[in-house]
């Protein structure tokens, strides 16, 4: 599975951004999807992950209730809707299909294929 993360940018604190994560296989729906972020200096961190049909959805503290996951299997896509943005948000964002799906979804290891990664930086 080839993933494709894209629709990062350069916003100001307050602002919104939706990332877009799609992939290259009609078989799409049989992952979970999740995304991590990774600041210069730090590891790389959950930030939120959905279910296979997207009925279950997992948010790290840092980001609930301003971060919201969706997907659309029918275009092989997942979304990432973020909104108040601080600096804090500023990281490189992958998206990761999750094939084995055994519950873990916070760890990176769970994950089998990963995208390229989209930079999010939050500055004014």
């Amino acid at each position: 599975v080839q993933l494709q993360a894209s629709g990062g940018g350069l916003v100001q604190p307050g602002g919104s951004l939706r990332l877009s994560c799609t992939a290259s296989e009609n078989t799409f729906s049989r992952y979970g999807v999740g995304w991590f972020r990774q600041a210069p200096g730090k590891e790389r961190e959950f930030v939120v992950a959905i279910s296979r049909k997207g009925g279950t959805t997992y948010y790290a503290d840092s980001v609930k209730g301003r971060f919201t996951i969706s997907r659309d299997n029918a275009k092989n896509t997942v979304y990432l809707q973020m909104n108040s943005l601080s600096p804090e948000d500023t990281a490189v964002y992958y998206c990761a299909a999750d094939v084995k799906y055994t519950g873990t979804y916070y760890s990176p290891y769970e994950y089998d294929y990963w995208g390229q990664g989209t930079q999010v930086t939050v500055s004014s």
